[in-house]
């Protein structure tokens, strides 16, 4: 599906075309860790500590890279309040809280239909069922 580019910079927008910018954006939103970032930002603005405590797994160095690929495409906002210790906080951008709306779709895709998936590549069956 092909769309007219508004801004003039390309004759249109093909996420399914090599070179199209559109798939930079569609590998970032694709991201495990940022798509759970944006979810994690959804109900207002969060510290680091507090995001990394949200999602489980991932390392500071990761999310910190994820923060910044979010913020470089403008879908995060980082403030930093001079107090000490130093506080900064991650928000969504209007841009943010419209990528999250198809995310959240997803994100309640996959918890609603897990159990009907019969494999997941990558994930090894646990012994014991997560209550």
């Amino acid at each position: 599906m092909t769309t007219r580019c508004l801004t003039g910079q390309h004759a249109h927008h093909d996420v399914y075309a090599a070179q199209c910018p559109c798939r930079a954006m569609l590998d970032l939103l694709a991201n495990k860790w940022a798509a759970l970032a944006i979810g994690a930002l959804e109900d207002g603005p969060r510290r680091f500590g507090a995001l990394q405590r949200t999602l489980q797994g991932v390392s500071p160095k990761v999310l910190t890279q994820t923060l910044r690929r979010l913020e470089d495409a403008g879908l995060v906002d980082r403030t930093i309040y001079p107090e000490v210790p130093l506080h900064v906080e991650y928000d969504l951008t209007p841009l943010g809280h419209s990528a999250a709306v198809p995310l959240r779709m997803l994100r309640s895709w996959v918890e609603d239909n897990i159990d009907g998936i019969t494999s997941v590549p990558g994930h090894q069956e646990s012994a014991a069922p997560v209550a």
